[in-house]
């Protein structure tokens, strides 16, 4: 007589049915990412309503409000450190006080507005009394100057008459050149001029959190770059013997340098700066898994865009951003709900992060990254969706698949699913520099191998016309479920993803 082992027997007929469960799970969670879905919150993104998501913004923040409504929706838990959705990081608005700001030559006044105008870059408090420098001609410029001894002097660049600013190499050999200032001659016609004013007195965001955001009030840092109307500048060098038409006529000969003995010149700016925020927001699904939940999968992307500009002919003055990246923003917010469908959550933990400020410089990631909410170190991996709403149906270009066995893992993920008819390839543009321009970068730097789920640029890009209805929301509904399908292998696997060490040693900055 045989004797068989029930439970054995049960054992073996109850695996498989755990794993075709798990795998019908799925497939269940992978197909809430619908078009219509997706098509739905993308458009709720980049609608007018939120006035193109400038950081900071009152648009950008009621961004930030309903997709953490979504998150709560969805079930996930809070990943700001009070145990909220949204983390707020420091910024500091400055602009210029434009009525204690002067430029004296002599006993001559110059007013900021009417004459005087900040050129490029931030500006910052502080004054500076020195000997004038006047430079005329162009040729070899950086070699010419080199010979002209204008350290500690207030240089006035005379540029042709009609001309209105100089090169950027040109700025930038004067701003070598240790000059207590560099005022460039400027002969914009009075709209021209206005419309520069106008944007001048606008506030300037920087960072709040870091030196270099909370400088430039130090006498050391105050080395302002500035234009001033050749006709106010010509009065006031002409009780000192200076004609300005020949130094003009001459602007693309040699460089000539004259120093104006016994005239001083004072530069003083005064600005007016306040403290202010922006978010980004993160939510978290925990783990199954009583160790591997101490881990985290990062999905990332940013909600931010460039704001509101002057209007077209149409009166279309919002930048909507829908590719960039509402796309990305909309990507992770389906992903999150695949998650949560679930019947079991993955292994590892699930960290959804939307981020704000990308456009500025990657400021939201990097204040994440610098501030994280769980340590970075169990970070395994961070998937960044930007700008994945255009261009081919069938492709998405994966930036960094060469840097880690993520590649290899993305590779045969995106081989166990044919029917989403999506390839993922290698970087197609790497003289770009994608890689460090989107804000996978900042957990990069940390240590956490990425990928970059990018489709690449086109016509729209930082455009009016990066509007939904110029969208694939199927194609992006197909990446999704791609990248879904992605994290939870991550997520699931024994062993995170490990990094090519060459790579490595290159990319990592706190090695």
């Amino acid at each position: 007589m045989i004797m068989i082992d029930l439970r054995a027997v049960l054992l073996a007929l109850l695996v498989p049915a755990t794993l075709a469960a798990q795998q019908v799970g799925l497939e269940e969670a992978a197909a809430t990412i619908t078009q219509d879905d997706y098509a739905w919150r993308v458009g709720v993104i980049a609608h007018d309503s939120m006035q193109g998501r400038d950081t900071p913004s009152p648009g950008l923040d009621k961004t930030a409000l309903w997709i953490a409504s979504e998150f709560r929706r969805m079930g996930l838990r809070g990943g700001a450190a009070d145990g909220g959705f949204i983390q707020r990081y420091p910024l500091r608005s400055v602009v210029l006080d434009a009525e204690a700001s002067q430029i004296m030559i002599g006993n001559e006044r110059l007013s900021f507005g009417n004459d005087v105008l900040p050129l490029r870059g931030g500006v910052s408090n502080g004054a500076s009394t020195g000997a004038v420098a006047l430079i005329s001609g162009s040729e070899d410029f950086a070699t010419g100057i080199a010979r002209g001894g204008l350290d500690g002097k207030h240089v006035i660049l005379i540029v042709a008459a009609n001309a209105d600013g100089a090169s950027r190499q040109m700025l930038g050999a004067l701003r070598a050149s240790g000059a207590l200032s560099v005022t460039v001659t400027s002969g914009a016609e009075d709209d021209d001029w206005d419309a520069a004013a106008s944007r001048a007195f606008r506030p300037s965001v920087q960072k709040g959190w870091t030196e270099e955001g909370n400088g430039g009030n130090g006498a050391a840092a105050f080395s302002p770059r500035l234009q001033v109307r050749a006709r106010a500048v010509a009065a006031a060098l002409r009780p000192h013997g200076v004609n300005m038409v020949p130094l003009q006529a001459r602007a693309d000969g040699a460089v000539e340098i004259q120093v104006l003995e016994g005239l001083e010149m004072t530069v003083t700016l005064a600005v007016r700066d306040e403290m202010v925020s922006a978010p980004n927001v993160i939510g978290i699904l925990e783990g199954s898994d009583p160790e591997l939940k101490e881990e985290y999968v990062v999905f990332s992307g940013h909600m931010d865009h460039v704001g509101i500009g002057a209007p077209d002919a149409n009166g279309d003055s919002i930048f909507n951003g829908a590719d960039d990246d509402a796309s990305g923003t909309t990507a992770v917010i389906e992903i999150a709900e695949a998650m949560t469908s679930l019947p079991t959550a993955p292994k590892r933990s699930t960290l959804f992060l939307l981020v704000s400020g990308e456009e500025k410089g990657l400021w939201g990631s990097e204040y994440f990254a610098e501030n994280p909410s769980v340590p970075v170190g169990q970070l395994v991996a961070d998937l960044n969706t930007d700008m994945v709403g255009r261009n081919w149906p069938d492709t998405i270009v994966a930036i960094g698949k060469e840097h880690s066995d993520l590649g290899a893992t993305l590779n045969r993920v995106n081989g166990d699913h044919p029917e989403l008819r999506m390839t993922a390839i290698d970087d197609l543009w790497p003289e770009e520099n994608f890689y460090a321009r989107s804000d996978h970068f900042n957990f990069a730097r940390k240590g956490v191998p990425i990928l970059f789920f990018f489709n690449g640029t086109h016509t729209d890009y930082h455009g009016r016309d990066d509007e939904v209805e110029n969208l694939d929301t199927e194609k992006a509904a197909r990446i999704s479920r791609l990248v879904f399908y992605l994290g939870v292998d991550i997520a699931n696997a024994p062993e995170r993803p490990k990094w090519n060490p060459e790579s490595y040693s290159r990319i990592v900055s706190d090695r």
